[in-house]
């Protein structure tokens, strides 16, 4: 009975050992995978911040004033002014009718306030 438990413990052994052999290589694997897409993604926001500097240069609006007085009449672009835009007491709102409808200020109510009261 001896020998069967020594051959059985020798074989339980030599699988936890492959089975550890492969985790510790299928991690390492994984490790390498990780650290690609860590790479890949910092050089990602590093292309994102330039894109976004060259944006935000780009969109300087001395220049695009500029460019909107180099271009004016091929593109009839006028430069903004403080003028051309409105007060908020200019506005007209739609009547409330249009929003609501049809609809009248009576409430239909079912039920009873008190459940000891007659119903009507």
């Amino acid at each position: 009975m001896r020998p069967v438990i020594y051959v059985l413990s020798f074989l339980a052994v030599l699988a936890l050992g492959f089975w550890a052999y492969r985790e510790h290589y299928d991690t390492r694997q994984v490790l390498r995978e990780v650290s690609g897409l860590n790479a890949e993604i910092a050089s990602l926001r590093e292309a994102l911040a330039l894109q976004r500097a060259e944006w935000a240069y780009l969109n300087r609006p001395d220049r695009l004033r500029e460019l909107a007085s180099l271009n004016f009449e091929r593109l009839g672009l006028m430069p903004l002014e403080p003028t051309q835009f409105g007060d908020a007491a200019n506005l007209s709102y739609p009547a409330v009718e249009e929003f609501f409808g049809d609809i009248n200020n009576s409430v239909m109510v079912t039920g009873q306030l008190n459940p000891e009261e007659e119903p009507l």
